[in-house]
């Protein structure tokens, strides 16, 4: 990152360290809880009373067993320190006892250095490298990640059966019963966007998320029912640094599903829990910044610079690849198909929402200008997600990928030999696993991501999740071949 004045920069994370404790001070905390992300993308957490919170952990750490972290040590290596970061302290709404939060970072006892595999570190390290390429000083993300609210959610899998069933009161299919009040206004499929209440059964609940999401810090600017119908739900917050943003992300998930279950519902960032209507995604904007002006705005097409081409360019080239990250459920496929405004098409475009890359066209201000990936979903790990964007963007203006031509057409109404030259994303996650192994040497520069993190990532993938849904019969498997 940018060089700084060792002595300014210990004296301000002094002053941060001492904010926390006037904090804990002031809203009479007795726990710290002690947060971090595991490769997967899940916080992880374990909390201590407040009388262990000294200045030396901000420098030493608590030692935890990392050897059940998914993905992480193996037994015999298996001690690790979170070291918590100051600036993310976070008295939580949720717990009964006064709590506060902090993110850690993740580092070897042994060596004092971070751990390889901690995603928070991966971050840190592809923000190094954008300074170090001296292309942008910062890069802000906005991610608009959708979601579910249900009623209710059960499911089950063993040797001999496998069911799951999800019911929400708006729901079109919902009909109640003779012990269980129903109300209708329920919502039609792809008919969600946006009916006022009584049909949008979950404003009021969003309205507290929003309350909880701006007490932590978080800048909220809109909420809304979505197009789907069974409370599907967005919440947008205002773009932020790379890093600030996944931090904050985290604790947006966190946010919305512990709303939803003091509440009495339950909230899901699963892609496609629904079928037949439109699944949920995480949008996410992008813009390179230096020296405090916008590298995106220029005279090229929809009001883009050559660097915002460029950066186009690389995330169409290495984005097979790409979603093994971004879209890393074998769920998030079947979100990812025709029909449902799915950004399957690998192109770019100011109009068209199917495709993989749009540019939003609501303002002519410069600092407004931005590019969307489109694919990305909730379920992925948010840390590792965002650095591997910019450094598919950062080898596009590198090595100056063309784009290609942008895509105004309506895709669905292209001549067969027009469709057959649009590139498509990858129809399931061992696809997309697979375009990883062979096109992975963009996530290597600056060291940021490791050859072993990289392998331990598709390894996991395909023998805890794709062979393991491989492996199982599925129920319309019955409906059609018991009979054949």
């Amino acid at each position: 990152m940018e060089n700084k004045d060792p002595k300014e920069v210990e004296k301000e994370k002094l002053k941060r360290i001492n904010d926390v404790f006037k904090l804990a001070k002031e809203k009479e905390v007795k726990m710290i809880d002690l947060r971090f992300t595991d490769m997967i993308g899940q916080w992880q957490h374990f909390s201590v009373p407040v009388h262990r919170l000294t200045e030396d952990v901000f420098y030493d750490g608590f030692g935890f067993d990392g050897s059940s972290i998914r993905g992480w040590k193996a037994i015999n290596e298996s001690d690790m320190l979170a070291i918590p970061d100051p600036t993310t302290a976070n008295v939580d709404p949720f717990m009964k006892t006064k709590t506060l939060s902090l993110i850690c970072d993740i580092y070897d006892p042994i060596t004092k250095k971070p751990y390889d595999f901690d995603p928070r570190y991966v971050a840190k390290k592809a923000l190094n490298y954008l300074h170090s390429t001296g292309i942008a000083d910062v890069v802000y993300f906005g991610p608009e990640a959708e979601f579910f609210i249900l009623d209710h959610v059960a499911y089950n899998i063993n040797e001999y059966s496998s069911w799951f069933r999800i019911d929400s009161r708006e729901g079109f299919w919902n009909t109640g019963s003779e012990n269980e009040a129903n109300l209708g206004h329920k919502i039609r499929l792809k008919e969600g966007y946006f009916p006022v209440p009584p049909s949008d059964s979950t404003n009021d609940i969003r309205n507290v998320m929003v309350e909880h999401l701006m007490n932590a810090g978080i800048d909220v600017e809109t909420q809304h029912h979505e197009v789907a119908t069974a409370g599907q739900a967005e919440i947008d917050f205002k773009f932020a640094p790379m890093l600030l943003c996944a931090d904050q992300l985290q604790m947006f998930k966190y946010i919305v599903k512990n709303t939803a279950r003091a509440e009495g519902k339950t909230a899901t960032f699963m892609p496609k829990p629904i079928f037949g209507d439109n699944g949920s995604g995480m949008h996410t904007h992008i813009s390179l910044w230096k020296n405090g002006n916008p590298l995106f705005a220029g005279d090229k097409y929809a009001g883009l610079s050559d660097q915002a081409l460029h950066f186009i360019g690389g995330l169409l080239k290495h984005a097979p690849a790409l979603l093994a990250l971004s879209n890393p459920t074998t769920n998030s496929y079947k979100r990812l198909v025709p029909g449902y405004e799915a950004p399957v098409n690998l192109v770019y475009s100011k109009m068209n929402r199917s495709a993989a890359i749009r540019i939003p066209m609501y303002s002519d201000s410069p600092k407004s200008k931005r590019v969307e990936f489109r694919c990305p979903d909730g379920t992925s790990n948010p840390y590792l997600t965002f650095a591997a964007l910019l450094l598919a963007g950062l080898d596009g203006i590198i090595n100056q990928i063309d784009p290609g031509q942008p895509m105004d057409k309506d895709i669905y109404h292209l001549s067969p030999e027009e469709h057959k030259s649009i590139k498509h994303a990858p129809a399931t996650l061992e696809m997309a696993l697979e375009a990883l192994s062979k096109d992975n040497e963009f996530l290597k520069q600056g060291d940021v991501f490791s050859s072993d993190l990289i392998n331990t990532w598709i390894d996991y993938k395909m023998e805890k999740e794709v062979k393991q849904v491989q492996l199982r019969p599925h129920p319309y498997e019955f409906h059609l071949y018991y009979e054949v």
